[in-house]
């Protein structure tokens, strides 16, 4: 490539690069396959094949290194063209092109469903939006975000906030390369329940609440006009089955279906109350401010991205009534934390923080895409 035609691939190309050899040394190209692989992904996804956008996933890998892998007989140049007309045939989740590199000769080698860990991949989510992903490993669904390109803005994510004592596991999690070990299995729920809410796009708050306290009660309208007697326990059972152990197809489809049941609760207008242990109590619930409690007039605003900074504001400024009842609610209820999307694909989650004693809110979109 003698001079991009896409300045924003050449930039991060070298920013992902670093942060790759930084966490990650000898796993990830060179910075010219990183600019070649974006180059192509994104005149790719401003293109159209026969009126559907190319969803594409592109994984750096030699075939060789694989399981199992679809081999084309002539490999292919990677280029706009050649992933628009492969897109119908890859665009379901899981499955990746493969791309390698002969010399100065970039190419698609076949496709694949088996990565090792660390694998660089992109992924086209919408017209000139992509992501950097690199695979957690075989049994995680969710890969660890590296950088986000919506047009000439280049996002690298920032892992530091995972290292702070009150950091929400749910953001540990998706900031982490591994989902932590002794974390429980909190992390592995609120982390595809985050992404099921945001994908059915009509907003929503979901509240994590302890099981040994029905103190916060006191913060919701009585009565719910959706509470649940008993609790749905559908997916705090899949947690706590042996079969999560080992993780089967048959435990994995269901855990999922019990998932994006909980996620469509929240699209209801209100909020979708579940324990730290994944019982449904209640959904359609409206948050009230505690009796004797102030109105919450300031929250610490943070986006797990380099170069951005810590910043005080109004919850009004994070969006609508959702956001300012959710601060409320974990202004209220400090051993709560809850998560809101947005209809237009905002993420936050809220949680108290000790260490500077006040409401945090994280926005973590870039995060879940």
């Amino acid at each position: 490539m003698i001079s991009p035609t896409y300045p924003a691939a050449r930039v991060a190309a070298a920013r992902v690069h670093d942060h790759f050899t930084q966490h990650l040394p000898g796993a990830a190209p060179d910075a010219a396959s990183v600019e070649a692989v974006i180059e192509a992904a994104f005149w790719a996804s401003l293109r159209r094949e026969e009126g559907y956008m190319p969803r594409i996933s592109l994984a750096w890998a030699a075939p060789e290194a694989l399981r199992s892998p679809l081999m084309f007989e002539r490999r292919l140049p990677l280029g706009a063209h050649t992933l628009t007309k492969l897109a119908p045939a890859v665009e379901r989740p899981g499955i990746h092109l493969g791309v390698w590199r002969d010399g100065e000769e970039f190419y698609i080698w076949g496709a694949t469903r088996d990565l090792p860990p660390f694998t660089f991949v992109l992924e086209v989510i919408a017209p000139g939006l992509l992501v950097v992903k690199h695979s957690r490993g075989e049994r995680a669904q969710k890969f660890v975000n590296v950088a986000v390109l919506q047009g000439d803005e280049v996002k690298v994510i920032d892992r530091q906030p995972a290292r702070l004592p009150d950091c929400p596991a749910l953001l540990a999690s998706l900031l982490e390369f591994e989902i932590p070990h002794g974390s429980g299995e909190s992390a592995n729920v609120l982390l595809p329940l985050a992404v099921s809410m945001r994908a059915h796009g009509r907003g929503g708050s979901l509240l994590v609440v302890p099981s040994k306290s029905g103190r916060w009660r006191k913060s919701l309208a009585q009565p719910v006009l959706y509470a649940l007697d008993p609790p749905f326990s559908a997916l705090a059972q899949l947690v706590q089955s042996p079969a999560r152990i080992n993780r089967n197809r048959q435990w994995t489809d269901a855990m999922q279906r019990a998932i994006d049941g909980v996620a469509g609760l929240t699209a209801v207008d209100g909020a979708t109350v579940i324990s730290d242990r994944f019982e449904v109590f209640a959904f359609g619930a409206k948050i009230v401010r505690l009796d004797g409690s102030p109105h919450v007039a300031a929250v610490m605003l943070t986006e797990p991205v380099e170069g951005t900074a810590a910043a005080v504001v109004e919850p009004t400024q994070l969006g609508g009534t959702r956001h300012l009842s959710a601060a409320q609610f974990v202004h209220d209820q400090r051993d709560a934390i809850a998560l809101v999307a947005s209809q237009d694909g905002r993420f936050t989650v809220f949680a108290w923080s000790p260490c500077e004693n006040i409401v945090h809110a994280h926005r973590i979109e870039p995060l879940l895409l």
